[in-house]
């Protein structure tokens, strides 16, 4: 056995309401993350008061923006009010951007899934949409049949030279989508490394302004990582940054 220690990864989790307040975080999003990309896992509170970003940023090697039930809000990037439902919550817009944008600066890798690329395109200056998916992008409800809804599908075209494409050694993967907002104006700095094939709306991007990587899908890897090569690769993409970021905070 490695007597390295496992790299921590932070997990956002969000606001809900389930006869009192709580904080939650999917169990879907932390499994893979200790099995494929071998990393111990810290939750982290979507409140305000509760995470201190200089603490955090000083015990994490990297950091997870989930998915979520809930959209950033427009006021976060300039946009139209959002449709009656369609639910807000300020305190996680408030620690995700304060945190991704402080573990950025020093360095730390930074992921997203589904609203955690939404975040990281408004952290860059980007704006979001609901008239880019068109209502393409999402079907069901959260009140509905998870399995319905997360089997929907299309198909994404990966950059050539992209992480995404050398990870999993294909240009086209077929891939759930659950989203009601996507990107509009990409964020600065940021690499396109997926579109999808049929509207050519923004699926995944990259970067490493500061040495770390900075990499969000718009899709579930989590949902179908038992099941298939190519989510498998987003995790294992996730633990050799975490490695190499616990190797430097080491030194």
């Amino acid at each position: 056995m490695s007597s390295t220690p496992r790299p921590v990864i932070g997990v956002l989790c969000c606001n809900e309401v389930v006869d009192r307040p709580v904080q939650v975080v999917a169990t879907r999003f932390v499994a893979p993350l200790s099995r494929f990309s071998d990393a111990t896992v810290l939750l982290v509170p979507a409140v305000t008061d509760a995470a201190s970003i200089l603490g955090l940023t000083a015990l994490l090697d990297g950091l997870l923006l989930t998915g979520s039930r809930s959209h950033v809000a427009p006021d976060r990037y300039g946009g139209a009010p959002l449709s009656p439902g369609q639910q807000v919550d300020p305190q996680r817009d408030e620690v995700a951007l304060a945190l991704a944008g402080r573990m950025i600066e020093i360095g730390k890798p930074v992921f997203g899934i589904c609203r955690g690329l939404q975040e990281i395109n408004v952290l860059f200056g980007g704006t979001l949409s609901t008239e880019a998916c068109h209502g393409r992008h999402h079907r069901g409800s959260w009140g509905g049949c998870l399995d319905e809804m997360f089997g929907h599908c299309h198909d994404v075209e990966l950059s050539d030279a992209g992480v995404l494409a050398r990870a999993t050694g294909r240009r086209r993967l077929l891939v759930n989508s659950v989203h009601e907002q996507g990107i509009d104006r990409l964020g600065a700095g940021l690499s396109i490394e997926a579109v999808a094939a049929d509207d050519g709306l923004v699926e995944a991007v990259w970067a490493r302004p500061c040495g770390g990587d900075v990499l969000a899908v718009q899709w579930h890897p989590e949902w179908d990582v038992g099941s298939s090569a190519e989510s498998r690769a987003f995790f294992a993409l996730v633990g050799t940054s975490l490695r190499a970021s616990a190797a430097i905070a080491r030194q």
